[in-house]
């Protein structure tokens, strides 16, 4: 008789365990499918922002940060299967807003391009329409003599001296002006007096001087400088701040679309490089000053989320007072 109750007893503690591990674990399983279904739905809108169908190239991101307790262990449950599940949907949803993120930058710099290849196809086609001056019959050209020839012929312009610079490379500065004034002497021997270090590194002494062109304001010269280098020495040590400086000798030229261009291809090409988070800030800028606060909004999130480090240490000042212009959700 003893021994039946005994184990009637351990029955009936066995079915109150069981029952209250699936009271307690119904809240778990409820929040699992619950995220589980969100994810479902940002991946949806993830694909309709990478393959955008219809008459619409762009779609808002259904995908914003949420805070999450996900690691935090449900109460009365411990360290079980599906907690790892849970903490693996919070990685997965992490990783979703990155690339959503990213694709919207991506999207900004293809549309910059598009722009810039279609002004320069425009302007090509105005350039080879010929003016309703040259459609007429050309005049007859009346009949010279010695005296008229002389009179007539334009005088030999004297080719320019060569630079008194020695280390100032000849052809690779062209400094702006017309074709037929071409710069002022004035400019000519600020340029020439523009020095270009010979370091024995060709590569840093490339960028050195691109660097001193801009540091003197001037930015035409700096920006064919910094190209050059860019595209002489791709792998150099140096690449990172080339590439940001060759973005900023544009932005302080008053061209902020060619600016973004190529922050967001220095961003791009090495997110760890020196002066990746300095380019992606600048595209910030260059955005603003756009008027395209959706994607000036986007860069300072991106920034915000890929160097933390920077953002409260040497750029904090930029980015706070990059976000303090503009008004992003």
């Amino acid at each position: 008789m003893i021994q039946q109750i005994a184990r009637a007893r351990r029955g009936l503690m066995m079915s109150s365990a069981v029952a209250l591990a699936m009271v307690v674990s119904t809240p778990a399983a409820a929040q699992a499918d619950a995220r589980l279904e969100r994810i479902e739905a940002q991946l949806r809108a993830l694909q309709r922002t990478v393959f955008p169908g219809g008459d619409e190239r762009f779609f808002e991101p259904e995908i914003t940060p949420q805070a999450s307790n996900a690691n935090t262990p449900t109460p009365g449950v411990s360290s079980s299967a599906l907690t790892d599940v849970l903490s693996r949907i919070s990685a997965i949803e992490s990783q979703l807003t990155r690339l959503t993120a990213a694709t919207e930058v991506n999207q900004n710099a293809l549309s910059a391009l598009e722009q810039k290849v279609a002004a320069m196809e425009a302007r090509g086609a105005v350039a080879s329409t010929p003016s309703p001056a040259q459609l007429q019959t050309p005049t007859p050209m009346p009949a010279t003599t010695p005296e008229t020839r002389a009179a007539t012929t334009p005088t030999p312009t004297p080719a320019p001296a060569p630079s008194a610079n020695p280390n100032q490379p000849s052809g690779v500065i062209a400094v702006p002006g017309s074709a037929q004034a071409g710069p002022s002497a004035e400019r000519l021997a600020g340029v020439q007096s523009i020095s270009k270090p010979a370091t024995g590194d060709m590569g840093e002494d490339e960028y050195t001087y691109g660097f001193r062109l801009w540091d003197a304001k001037f930015f035409p010269e700096a920006q064919q400088q910094l190209a050059l280098y860019i595209e002489r020495y791709p792998n150099h040590r140096m690449i990172s701040y080339g590439r940001n400086l060759l973005g900023r000798a544009y932005l302080d030229a008053g061209d902020p679309r060619s600016a973004a261009t190529q922050f967001f291809d220095n961003y791009q090409s090495d997110k760890q490089g020196a002066r990746a988070g300095d380019s992606l800030l600048y595209l910030a800028e260059s955005m603003i000053q756009l008027e395209d606060t959706r994607r000036a909004c986007i860069a300072l999130s991106e920034f915000g989320d890929t160097y933390p480090a920077l953002a409260t240490g040497r750029l904090q000042s930029m980015y706070d007072a990059l976000k303090g212009r503009v008004s992003c959700n």
